[in-house]
């Protein structure tokens, strides 16, 4: 028997509440319906990663062996009948009858699990920011469109797929080290040439001054997709508008602390405080009262057409 709707989206608020406290706290600014979709999106992108990366909510990194899961049949029994499917699954179908999320977004996110699932590296920052693209700037169409975008309003989507790529760029940023010890590596390959240093030497500690300059390039790089999207942001509904720039805010703290730490960055994994949150919801109702410049696409990425 396939779950209630209520049912759901209980089950998905825990799932946020445990997997992601930042995107739990920004979430709780929403609208009721647009937050229950969204923990119900979170839940299905959560349950992907974690079959691609073999983890529980995020956690426990470990190099992928036998999923335990396979998304894209998953995905598609779950899009294409009625028959009942784990809960990740079965929220995607509820999210997708309640908003309509059109199948490329869907599609796009997908395969960016597959890359990971290939070993993919990049060798320049095209490449990163494609791979960008399919595992979080995909997500941010999909939740603008949660928000009442028209799916035609193709600048807006615009933006929010450059929000969902500077949140990347803040993630690759922190775990540089984590990720190397893994097996993976998204630093392009001509920016690691650049530095001297190879895949296999990422995560040597002699080498930190050149892993701070290359934090501080993704820091730099995800500021120019953060300031577009903040446009985008401000065109949502005033709490919708509350929650993404409280988000925006948050995961750049994330990519400024990495900055500010240096070498030192990744001897702890940097996370942001409760205070910083706080900070980052109060900064976000101002910002959310005033029209920001529009700095233009100029050199961001075109997503391909939904």
């Amino acid at each position: 028997m396939n779950a209630a709707r209520g049912e759901l989206v209980n089950w998905a608020g825990q799932t946020i509440a445990r997997g992601s406290r930042s995107f739990g706290l920004a979430s709780k600014l929403l609208p009721r319906r647009a937050r229950e979709n969204a923990w119900l999106l979170y839940a299905w992108c959560r349950a992907c990663d974690d079959a691609t990366d073999g983890q529980e909510l995020g956690f426990g990194t470990a190099a992928p062996t036998v999923l335990p899961l396979d998304p894209d049949v998953m995905t598609r029994a779950a899009l294409d009948s009625d028959e009942v499917v784990p809960l990740p699954f079965a929220a995607l179908r509820e999210v997708r009858r309640d908003t309509g999320l059109p199948l490329p977004f869907i599609d796009d996110h997908l395969a960016g699990f597959a890359l990971d699932r290939a070993g993919w590296r990049p060798r320049s920052e095209a490449d990163l920011i494609q791979y960008c693209y399919h595992v979080a700037g995909a997500v941010g169409c999909m939740m603008a469109i949660i928000m009442g975008v028209e799916p035609e309003d193709v600048d807006t989507l615009d933006r929010a797929n450059d929000l969902g790529i500077a949140f990347q760029l803040d993630n690759i940023a922190r775990d540089l080290v984590e990720d190397a010890g893994v097996g993976r590596c998204y630093v392009p390959g001509d920016w690691l040439a650049e530095q001297g240093l190879t895949e296999g030497t990422v995560a040597l500690f002699e080498h930190r001054a050149s892993l701070a300059s290359i934090a501080l390039r993704l820091n730099d790089l995800a500021q120019r997709y953060r300031s577009s999207a903040r446009v985008g942001a401000a065109r949502l509904p005033w709490r919708c508008r509350l929650a993404i720039l409280a988000a925006c805010n948050i995961y750049g703290a994330i990519g400024e602390q990495v900055v500010a730490q240096g070498k030192v960055a990744w001897d702890t994994r940097v996370s942001t405080s409760g205070m910083v949150k706080l900070g980052a919801v109060a900064r976000a109702l101002c910002q959310s009262l005033i029209k920001p410049a529009d700095p233009g696409r100029a050199g961001l990425f075109i997503r391909p057409a939904a």
